[in-house]
């Protein structure tokens, strides 16, 4: 797995607490982990609205082609703006955003998530983040306490990406799949 901006912030921010701790600054350690776990959980869910905002739209262009009218209708009212809309947040799978790619494909899905106890906890992994994620920026972000450690956060992440990697070979390799 290449490393990303996430992986990056969690790297840097372990540099900056091993140098406070041969500083002594117990306080700031304190500080900055508080600080720092909402930065990475924002980074995260933000890499992974991106990463499959993306993904949605090079399919689309695949199947459709850059320029139809097809992949602008799916970028106007599917992509800008929808992503939180794809998923069930607080929920355990991702049911909710295979139903959009219609019955069969749906139907397809849920079964290799069966089938698959990785795919299937790097999905509530996913969903984890993004319910986190909600919750931080509605519940007045300056105040709000994430329960969960910078490592915690990173383990999440990590154990996601499986979920946001699989994806788009799947939709390539199901494309043909009946809508019904």
């Amino acid at each position: 797995m290449a490393s990303t901006i996430v992986d990056r912030l969690h790297s840097d921010f372990s540099e900056l607490i091993v140098l406070l701790q041969e500083s002594n600054e117990i306080s700031l350690i304190s500080s900055a982990e508080e600080n720092f776990k909402k930065s990475l959980l924002l980074a995260a869910a933000s890499y992974f609205e991106n990463h499959l905002s993306e993904c949605v739209m090079s399919f689309t262009c695949e199947i459709a082609g850059n320029d139809n009218i097809i992949s602008s209708l799916v970028k106007s009212k599917a992509v800008t703006r929808q992503y939180h809309t794809w998923f069930k947040w607080d929920g355990n799978n991702a049911n909710t955003f295979f139903s959009l790619f219609g019955e069969g494909f749906s139907r397809l899905a849920k079964a290799e998530v069966r089938d698959s106890p990785i795919l299937d906890s790097s999905i509530k992994a996913f969903l984890t983040i993004g319910n986190d994620r909600n919750r931080l920026v509605h519940q007045d972000f300056g105040n709000f306490t994430i329960e969960k450690t910078t490592t915690e956060i990173h383990e999440l992440y990590q154990q996601a990406m499986y979920f946001t990697e699989w994806l788009p070979r799947y939709l390539r390799s199901n494309s043909n799949v009946s809508a019904a």
